[in-house]
């Protein structure tokens, strides 16, 4: 596969992880997609495993959704600034303590938010726990499962 393909695969895999963060934008299914792209393309034993471990996870990504209360995250003020927020966040978290800082990096980018947004750190705690409640655990939930396939395609693609 060459370097212009790889590219694209890329593009479509960030798209993928903004998706996750627009409500009705399939985010999960493109990075699917764009994993199964690269499977397709480069029919290789690792690019192989990446896509079975993809579905896997993104199976498993789905039913912890179903079990966490649904989305009302309009309904608890979140913005779509906010969303930006909590995906930099994670996105930054999960390259400085790679892995698991997305977690910690998706609260820190809400609670930032809504610290400039209220002033006050009381309050933007209280936000942070609403919006968390509200939805919040669903929509990480959904994006540490697209940044752990995203991580697995750029290993892979780096080392394979």
């Amino acid at each position: 596969m060459g370097v212009g393909e790889l590219l694209l695969v890329g593009v479509v895999l960030l798209l993928g992880l903004c998706g996750v963060l627009v409500p009705g934008v399939p985010g999960s299914w493109l990075v699917w997609a764009a994993v199964l792209w690269w499977a397709l393309k480069d029919p290789q034993p690792v690019s192989w495993g990446v896509l079975v471990g993809a579905t896997v996870v993104l199976f498993l990504s789905q039913v912890v959704r179903w079990a966490l209360p649904p989305r009302r995250l309009r309904a608890s003020g979140a913005t779509p600034r906010m969303g930006v927020y909590a995906g930099a966040g994670a996105f930054l978290g999960f390259v400085l303590i790679p892995v698991l800082g997305a977690i910690p990096g998706f609260m820190a980018g809400i609670y930032l938010h809504e610290r400039l947004r209220l002033g006050r750190h009381g309050e933007a705690m209280a936000s942070l726990r609403t919006a968390m409640r509200s939805g919040g655990s669903s929509v990480l939930t959904e994006l540490f499962t697209c940044l752990l396939i995203m991580g697995a395609w750029v290993g892979a693609v780096i080392w394979g």
